[in-house]
């Protein structure tokens, strides 16, 4: 054979070995490809629910658990093998069950390659579950509630802070997003439990005027009871003991005697009753709460006093409030 047919020969060789090599790591690929995606199948249906679609574990079953799940995007040194060492064994201590009699070892493998790919070296969102396929097309128009899903804005934050736009949010978040969100940021989580009897007013308790006797700690309507006695304010100005008359006649019943609105008849209102010591001068400018009690607020139960008091007894009652409830900012 002479040179030049030897040189052909190896190039065909060189070729034939290239081509070998090229389909191999194609296949290569295209199995660990297949592989990525299984992970990603069995995650998305089996542990998404803890730890999160982007493995963050910003869930709301993550709010209940003590310790929450894992979150993979903030584990540096978490290895493969750690995560198939807790899916076949569990972590003791914690919600993380083993999967060995649900899952496979290949999907047990599949998914701990996946967590680490996905999640902690490629920080990816994997896929979200606002999706068309999951219900929820063009998830956009529901953005004005984005700000109480997300804990941007407090669920129970007082509606005067709020803008018209997330007033809105709040009705869409509330009508729409709760069933799912509802561990939503609040400012007050209140008690775990707390007695809320439905027969108040009883034991001789009339909304809108102090309990017979002292409040005590045992009665199921103290919990109400106690914003039944108005506050004793000294050095009341004419105008503002005029107030105190005609708030206590007509307002209190919603309001409470303190304002608070925590009593029987404000708490169970819905919206409830306005606190009226949650705000100050600066926060309800005296024309703004004379034209509230005018006009009243529409969609509560706020209704405009408008045709029942005269302006001079609407002033009243503006300074009565801002002297008895409202809070001081800075010193006193």
């Amino acid at each position: 054979m002479n040179r030049r047919w030897r040189a052909l020969l190896a190039a065909g060789m060189m070729l034939l070995l290239c081509a070998g090599g090229a389909a191999a790591d194609t296949s290569a690929k295209a199995e660990a490809e297949a592989r990525h995606e299984l992970g990603r199948k069995v995650y998305n249906f089996r542990c998404y629910f803890c730890h999160g679609y982007s493995g963050n574990a910003r869930t709301l079953a993550a709010t209940y658990l003590s310790p929450p799940p894992r979150d993979f995007t903030t584990a540096k040194q978490l290895t493969e093998p750690a995560v198939l060492d807790a899916l076949r064994h569990g972590r003791s201590g914690t919600a993380m069950q083993s999967f060995s009699a649900i899952l496979d070892e290949a999907e047990m493998a599949a998914v701990a390659a996946f967590v680490l790919r996905e999640f902690v070296r490629d920080q990816a969102r994997n896929t979200a579950y606002h999706t068309r396929e999951n219900g929820w097309p063009e998830h956009q128009r529901f953005a004005a509630a984005f700000p109480f899903a997300t804990g941007a804005i407090a669920l129970d934050a007082d509606v005067e802070s709020l803008s018209a736009g997330q007033r809105r949010g709040r009705a869409l978040f509330l009508s729409s997003c709760i069933s799912c969100h509802d561990r939503a940021r609040v400012i007050d989580e209140g008690p775990a439990w707390s007695a809320r009897p439905l027969s108040y007013p009883r034991m001789g308790f009339v909304p809108g005027q102090a309990p017979p006797s002292e409040v005590d700690a045992v009665s199921g309507a103290s919990v109400y009871a106690q914003h039944e006695v108005a506050p004793r304010i000294a050095g009341l100005t004419r105008q503002q003991r005029r107030g105190e008359r005609l708030f206590q006649a007509n307002c209190a019943f919603c309001h409470g005697a303190d304002g608070s609105g925590k009593n029987w008849i404000g708490q169970f209102m819905q919206p409830k009753a306005r606190d009226l010591t949650q705000y100050t001068a600066q926060t309800l400018p005296a024309a703004r709460l004379r034209q509230v009690i005018r006009d009243g607020l529409p969609g509560t139960s706020m209704p405009a006093w408008g045709a029942v008091l005269k302006p001079a007894e609407i002033e009243a009652i503006g300074a009565y409030v801002r002297r008895a409830m409202f809070r001081r900012e800075g010193p006193p």
